[in-house]
């Protein structure tokens, strides 16, 4: 069994797809009015480097409905994570007191030195290189709505940052057909790329051009162009993603039926208008919650 979840690439498409399949009968078993306690007893730590609505809210509420019990522990709570005491030690430390670690940290080697030294399963809750537990409730969510994963055509329109690389990397495992439209200087890097193309040929590609990428679009994706950590570079960012924004506009130019996403939190009048959040395409918030159907899956899952 697999220990730790960190990246989609280290996880099989069968592994991925029994995930996506325990989300939707928990789904249905959680909304039915029944419990699952499996994880009666187990307790969760939730470290954060980054403050969080939707990844502490979603991970403490399925943890308790699988009869378990969270700790939320802040950076300050332990003087950092790796500054008062190196990460091998907290590693094996926490190891000691829970069942299992959910990290929320900035830098991804964080996690991966967690997992490394930790002897229960160490969940990549976000860092700035990847963000898996998104991806897969993005892909859970297309799968409700379009009845398929395999071909959906999906545009991303924004900054490539760990969101659109974790969703490449969904891409690949499920075979979606993936266009990036970046600004010159904010794509993808190439390994990713390669990575994803390499588990599904001609799966991901990249353009500059946002209206192209959407023009074929099953479904239209973006995330902010300013992430924690960058908001010193906003007044640059907002200039340079001019003409990027998801708007009437580049809805417009998709297929009838369209759907719109977006991981939140939104910057309503920069990547993203009040509009098209409100339209009747939007599966924005089927998506926010479906974040705690796929979680309260692996939590299961990982712990056995």
């Amino acid at each position: 069994m697999q220990k730790d979840f960190l990246s989609l690439t280290d996880c099989s498409v069968e592994l991925l797809e029994e995930l996506l399949e325990l989300s939707a009968s928990l789904k249905s078993l959680y909304k039915g009015g029944s419990r699952d306690l499996c994880l009666a007893g187990k307790t969760l730590a939730m470290l954060f480097e980054k403050p969080s609505l939707r990844t502490r809210i979603s991970f403490q509420v399925a943890m308790r409905d699988l009869g378990g019990s969270s700790i939320y522990v802040k950076p300050e709570d332990i003087g950092g994570i790796g500054k008062r005491e190196p990460i091998k030690d907290m590693g094996r430390v926490f190891s000691r007191y829970v069942d299992v670690i959910m990290a929320r940290t900035f830098e991804h080697d964080t996690v991966t030195g967690l997992a490394e030294y930790a002897s229960v399963p160490v969940i990549n809750a976000l860092t700035d290189w990847s963000h898996p537990c998104q991806a897969m409730a993005d892909v859970l969510t297309i799968k409700e709505h379009l009845g398929r994963i395999e071909g959906v055509k999906l545009a991303y329109v924004g900054d490539g940052n760990n969101v659109a690389r974790s969703l490449a990397f969904a891409g690949g495992k499920f075979g979606m057909e993936m266009i990036v439209a970046t600004p010159a200087g904010y794509e993808l890097d190439a390994e990713t790329i390669d990575k994803a193309n390499g588990v599904s040929a001609g799966s991901i590609a990249q353009t500059n051009d946002p209206k192209a990428a959407a023009s074929e679009a099953d479904v239209i994706y973006t995330d902010t162009w300013v992430s924690m950590g960058h908001e010193e570079e906003k007044a640059k960012r907002v200039a340079d993603f001019a003409g990027f924004q998801v708007d009437a506009g580049l809805v417009n130019c998709a297929p009838d039926g369209v759907k719109i996403m977006h991981c939140l939190p939104a910057n309503r009048g920069y990547e993203i208008t009040d509009e098209v959040t409100e339209m009747p395409g939007s599966i924005i918030y089927d998506q926010a919650e479906n974040r705690l159907h796929f979680q309260r899956a692996l939590l299961k899952k990982l712990m056995g």
